[in-house]
């Protein structure tokens, strides 16, 4: 196996072991809840004035499937929309208290994942930590571009 490919099986292998040992606690304390319905409850709670183009942007999703989950979400009373008075087009949202109190539940045991980590990242140095975020910086950069690539792609068809 190339180098390249044990870092990407190493990485695959790490996302689905941290989901597996997230996965339920998170479903007994969000029982009702779809991971990407919480995900965008949680978008919503920390980007002031989310659209539906922002959501896209983000998700990497078109906008009719972001317009589905926010609808979702709206019509169990988690996210209501608004309007800013000097720009009466866009639409905007925002959580209710329901949906907040299910991201301070999210963020909750988001943190408990952490310290139930921690032990990992006090055992690595700064050169450790630098040439991890070297790594990630080049990567998404790299996506970034495939990104473009396929966008420019999909709208000259």
């Amino acid at each position: 196996m190339d180098k390249d490919e044990e870092v990407m099986t190493g990485l695959m292998e790490l996302i689905n072991k941290w989901g597996w040992v997230n996965k339920q606690k998170m479903e007994t304390s969000l029982k009702s809840f779809k991971s990407a319905e919480v995900h965008y409850i949680e978008y919503i709670a920390k980007n002031a004035d989310s659209n539906l183009t922002k959501f896209a942007d983000s998700f990497y999703m078109t906008r009719g499937a972001v317009s589905k989950i926010i609808r979702k979400l709206a019509d169990k009373g988690l996210v209501e929309s608004y309007q800013i008075p000097d720009n009466r087009k866009e639409i905007y949202f925002k959580l209710t208290r329901q949906g907040k109190a299910i991201y301070r539940i999210h963020e909750k045991l988001h943190k408990e994942f952490k310290d139930r980590d921690k032990t990992v990242f006090e055992q690595m140095n700064d050169e450790q930590f630098e040439n991890i975020f070297n790594f990630l910086d080049k990567y998404n950069r790299h996506l970034d571009m495939e990104i473009k690539k396929l966008n420019f792609d999909r709208n000259r068809e």
